[in-house]
């Protein structure tokens, strides 16, 4: 279980933020967390699904499947683990969009079911606006205006946060997202899944100009990513080699050379965006946000700006029920409920959070 600090982590929420049960099952993570007030973190438990390593990327139909099985257990258990019961609890908040729909239909029906069974207010919550403030319940309200970049296996975006429901979209990838170009390069390297982790580890012991990667869109105006040329070109630089295992010297040089250009491009990316917003804080969120070169970079780049770094622990960097939990409380608490027409959407597009 992981608390926060009550001092640090804004005001307190009450009325039917009070104490909220919230639930995350976008992708292959079942999540399920109890908030009180919207500051401390009474339980917070994930299940990871590592079946998917056997198949080198997530599966949709056992990672449906693992949800249903694993979220009657979980929510138990967290009931336990907060010592609460059901009749203490104020609200219920689900994420609804965006993800893998079937993970989704299973986690939006559970909560469903459970605020109609209880008698209790339900919200939807779009898992890409909670990664947007996930640092908030262990680092406090940031200060506004503030940029906020999400980068995960599905997801890189650059956003512009001036609260909560305040944003304006800077900039998104184009193509692959930055987590799932990692994927690919470990993939292609006969690495496991996920890549991110492998190849941030491997990076650490070789050479980043080993290799001359491109940084796709770095000359061009404006705050849009691309990856997709980056994977091809490490694909191109390994063909003349033949299929893996190769030498582990040649691994650990593509890992640091492909990673550099990957941090390399989100870092100067950032800095067009606080260069454009004069945000005072840069958010991160996402899985790829635990990687240590990106955290790095950002903090040497924010130091001299005078611009907060708000990194999440690595626990809630990853997508999780917690982060669910603080948005849900501050939507509950201004009134907001979702109807019995709450529905699971599979794209950020159709997800009805504004992205202009």
């Amino acid at each position: 279980m992981t608390s926060a600090d009550p001092e640090r982590a804004g005001a307190e929420v009450g009325g039917a933020g009070a104490l909220v049960l919230a639930i995350e099952t976008s992708c292959d993570d079942t999540s399920v967390a109890v908030l009180e007030h919207g500051t401390r973190l009474r339980s917070h438990l994930i299940a990871a699904q590592d079946v998917h390593r056997l198949y080198g990327g997530v599966v949709p139909e056992l990672a449906s499947r693992a949800h249903l099985e694993l979220l009657p257990a979980l929510v138990e258990r967290a009931l336990v683990e907060a010592e609460v019961t059901t009749g203490e609890l104020t609200g219920l908040a689900v994420t609804h969009a965006p993800g893998l729909v079937g993970s989704l239909v299973v986690g939006v029906a559970f909560a469903k079911a459970w605020a109609m069974a209880l008698e209790l207010p339900l919200v939807g919550v779009n898992h890409i606006e909670a990664h947007l403030h996930s640092s908030s319940l262990e680092h406090g309200d940031s200060p506004w205006p503030a940029v906020a970049l999400v980068v995960s296996g599905g997801h890189t975006e650059l956003v512009e946060v001036r609260g909560l429901g305040e944003y304006r979209w800077l900039g998104a990838t184009l193509d692959d997202a930055a987590g799932e170009a990692y994927d690919k390069v470990a993939k292609r390297l006969g690495l496991g899944f996920p890549g991110g982790p492998i190849l941030d580890r491997l990076a650490a012991q070789g050479r980043a100009d080993a290799f001359d990667l491109p940084r796709p869109m770095l000359d061009r105006p404006g705050l849009d990513f691309s990856f997709s040329g980056l994977k091809t070109a490490v694909g191109n630089l390994l063909r003349p080699r033949g299929e893996p295992p190769y030498p582990d010297a040649l691994v650990r040089d593509v890992a640091a050379s492909f990673q550099a250009a990957v941090v390399g491009s989100l870092v100067a990316k950032c800095a067009r965006a606080l260069d454009q917003t004069g945000a005072r804080a840069l958010s991160l969120g996402g899985g790829v946000a635990c990687n240590r070169q990106l955290r790095n970079d950002l903090e040497a780049l924010c130091g001299p700006r005078g611009v907060a770094l708000r990194v999440p622990s690595p626990r809630l960097c990853a997508d999780n029920a917690a982060m669910i939990a603080w948005v849900g409380a501050r939507r509950l608490e201004r009134g907001e409920r979702a109807g019995a027409d709450l529905d699971a959407a599979a794209s950020l597009e159709d997800s009805g959070l504004p992205i202009g």
